[in-house]
């Protein structure tokens, strides 16, 4: 275990924490708040459950296709003015879904919502890379990816309360709001971040990312990639009818949930990135996996349930995610070059999204619903996502050990950057 001090960020990092912080929020958000409306969606749109998760696919595929064809662009210019393109058209598509009448509709406005926010996480990811150190990347990660309990703390609970009240078109006109806020503190106060650009070579954008597709320790960290995204994806669109229909919780007691289950990730997120950093990435992501395995199973296999054993037991799973995402998420960003590190976030981004739509498209197959709206087989999704989490397990042993060799502790390697 490494006694190196961790250094205190500058009022201007703490500031870019935290813009990327309620930006990641926004993303997160607009994917999520689909899970929770699920019961809501194919009883007012009249879809079945394989419907809904092409709805859930949609936005995944199209991020998926455009995050790659952006990689090979996304070192060639400031990453502020490529962060406010994409978070523009994001907004935009976000406010197609609000005003989304039927089922095609939707079905366009996320595809087109996709096409840009898919790309945004990536974007953010290489800011963090290009600014923070890899010793101090798990507590910037525990902050950024607090935006993944936020959303059920303050945004589903409260996304659901207004689809409750005033429909479901109501949570994206909220998220679109909010976005609008961000863009413009990004506008006024985001310096330009273009220290990369004098690092690219002459070959364009397609050879720029052939290099990237084709070096061997950076499709070790896709596979994980695709691997970690499966997980989320299978069993998160399903979450809500699960809850309502199996478990016996009152539609009007989910926010409840959310937010009880949020809280307690958001108040974690940042002792595990602290964690991550002292006690190690590849530690802190294996304590996590464990974490997540077992509660998987005791999850997937629950019939009817009071809703405090509901809520203690998804808080426990979503530390145990939570702890896999911080964990990866500051590991693989250490594995690109500095003159890779956007295509490289581009196409890993891309992996994620277009491995999460098979998975929600698998699961949507899978998963049926009975004729009083319970959901079967949801147990052999648990068993599939188990399955990934042990096999991830191995993929990101060989990329800690790739990027830090064979030191005992990372902490005290110096940076890839």
């Amino acid at each position: 275990m490494a006694t190196t001090s961790q250094p205190t960020f500058t009022r201007y990092e703490k500031f870019v924490v935290a813009i990327l912080a309620l930006l990641q929020f926004t993303i997160v958000l607009d994917f999520m708040v689909l899970s929770p409306l699920g019961a809501i969606l194919m009883q007012e749109l009249q879809i079945t459950t394989s419907q809904f998760g092409l709805v859930v696919s949609a936005y995944a595929f199209s991020a998926g296709a455009s995050g790659l064809l952006a990689a090979g662009f996304a070192d060639k210019f400031d990453r502020k003015k490529l962060l406010l393109f994409f978070y523009a058209g994001f907004v935009l598509g976000t406010f197609f879904c609000g005003l989304a009448p039927d089922y095609p509709s939707l079905m366009a406005a996320r595809i087109f919502t996709g096409i840009f926010g898919g790309v945004i996480s990536s974007i953010s990811f290489a800011i963090i890379t290009d600014l923070f150190p890899v010793q101090v990347r798990g507590r910037v990660m525990g902050f950024v990816q607090m935006a993944f309990a936020s959303s059920q703390v303050l945004g589903i609970p409260i996304g659901l309360y207004l689809a409750n009240e005033l429909g479901w078109h109501a949570p994206f006109l909220m998220i679109v709001g909010l976005s609008l806020l961000i863009g413009l503190a990004i506008v006024f106060y985001l310096r330009p971040i273009d220290m990369h650009l004098a690092l690219q070579t002459r070959q364009n954008a397609f050879q720029h990312l052939f290099k990237t597709v084709s070096q061997a320790r950076y499709l070790r960290a896709f596979m994980a990639t695709t691997l970690l995204a499966t997980g989320g994806f299978m069993l998160m669109p399903f979450g809500s009818a699960f809850s309502v229909h199996n478990l016996g919780i009152d539609l009007h007691q989910l926010p409840l949930l959310y937010m009880c289950t949020g809280l307690i990730t958001m108040i974690t997120s940042p002792i595990i990135g602290k964690l991550s950093d002292k006690l190690g990435k590849i530690q802190t992501f294996v304590i996590g996996s464990a974490i997540s395995g077992v509660m998987v199973l005791i999850y997937c296999n629950l019939g009817l349930t009071p809703l405090w054993l509901v809520i203690a037991i998804n808080a426990v799973l979503f530390v145990g995610i939570t702890s896999r995402m911080i964990a990866s998420s500051a590991l693989i960003t250490a594995v690109p070059a500095p003159q890779d590190r956007g295509a490289f976030m581009g196409v890993n981004s891309s992996v994620q999204q277009v491995s999460g739509g098979v998975a929600a498209a698998v699961a949507g197959l899978i998963v049926s619903e009975t004729t009083t709206g319970k959901l079967v087989h949801y147990d052999t999704v648990g068993y599939l996502v188990v399955v990934t989490i042990v096999i991830t397990v191995v993929l990101m042993y060989r990329i800690h050990r790739d990027v830090f060799g064979k030191k005992k502790s990372e902490l005290t390697t110096a940076p890839s950057t």
